[in-house]
């Protein structure tokens, strides 16, 4: 039997225009739109639709961006009757796939994704991230304790085979991308972030996002999720909170998750939010499962053609 997992975008893959289709198209996508602008203290269906302040790339203002766009493509595919066997999201998206699976509802994620938001753009340690192509892990990894002789750096993305985001002090993450082709990269890139993020840089940062989740009521998720820090499902016995906070300085393990999936039976992804990055890892991963998206009205359709053929 067919089994579908809903993957939800991550920061990086915004752009300007983005969730406007939904919200001329649908009554349900209006309101959580007007919705999120009546807790945020901006204009963020300015800053989606328009943008003329250019603010949609500074982490405090992309991560709520992110989440409500990808709650609005979430909500008109459920009105279409299109439901998840299992959720996961790279980094921020995590949130999307928290809120998808009942953990906290819309107007709590919110406010939690504007705080992380808030924090994670606030802590730039004069840090970086790069990505090395065409290094399996064990190479990644040797090129950051090689380079760590210039200052922190760590493995912070696996995202698929052949592409490992590096993340740390400026410094060395330079001198990790001079050295990787030693090692066999075919190219190092500096990625346009503004942090060392999901590295121990943030492990501060992450702390005191710890103390806002403290006083927050978390549902047991209601949908199988796979979480970043795991790499593989969450279990009951684990504590939500502590994987929360773990996620924003820890490693992104989204290559494992996905093979934990198809592993379970998954045959149909389907990326919900801005952009195809998700899509394109899942598509170096494995070339058989069906891969779908949802970023705008016309993506929508293609989709639920897709699944009714």
């Amino acid at each position: 039997m067919s089994k579908i997992a809903f993957l939800f975008s991550g920061q990086g893959s915004q752009y300007v225009g983005m969730g406007k289709s939904f919200y001329e198209s649908s009554e349900t996508a209006r309101q959580l739109m007007d919705e999120a602008n009546r807790i945020l203290p901006f204009n963020l269906k300015e800053i989606c639709f328009e943008d003329s302040n250019q603010l949609i790339n500074q982490t405090t203002y992309t991560q709520p961006a992110i989440f409500v766009v990808s709650q609005m493509a979430l909500a008109l595919l459920q009105e279409a009757g299109i439901k998840a066997d299992v959720v996961a999201g790279f980094s921020l998206g995590e949130y999307s796939a928290l809120c998808a699976a009942d953990t906290f509802d819309f107007t709590e994620g919110v406010s939690l994704v504007a705080k992380r938001g808030e924090l994670m753009g606030a802590s730039s340690h004069n840090g970086k991230m790069a990505a090395l192509l065409g290094l399996d892990i064990e190479k990644a990894q040797a090129v950051c304790e090689e380079a760590s002789s210039k200052g922190i750096v760590e493995l912070a993305n696996l995202n698929c085979p052949g592409q490992i985001v590096v993340g740390g002090e400026a410094g060395a993450v330079d001198y990790a991308c001079e050295i990787a082709k030693n090692y066999g990269a075919k190219r190092a890139l500096v990625l346009p972030v503004s942090g060392p993020f999901h590295t121990s840089l943030l492990k501060e940062t992450a702390q005191v996002f710890g103390q806002l989740l403290e006083s927050k009521a978390l549902n047991a998720p209601q949908i199988p999720i796979v979480l970043n820090v795991l790499g593989d499902y969450y279990q009951s016995d684990l504590d939500l909170k502590d994987l929360m906070v773990a996620q924003m300085a820890t490693s992104v393990k989204w290559e494992s998750s996905i093979r934990q999936m198809l592993e379970n039976g998954v045959d149909t992804f389907i990326e919900i939010g801005p952009g195809k990055t998700l899509s394109g890892f899942v598509k170096k991963i494995n070339r058989q499962v069906k891969i779908l998206n949802v970023e705008d009205m016309e993506s929508l359709q293609k989709t639920l053609d897709e699944l009714c053929a």
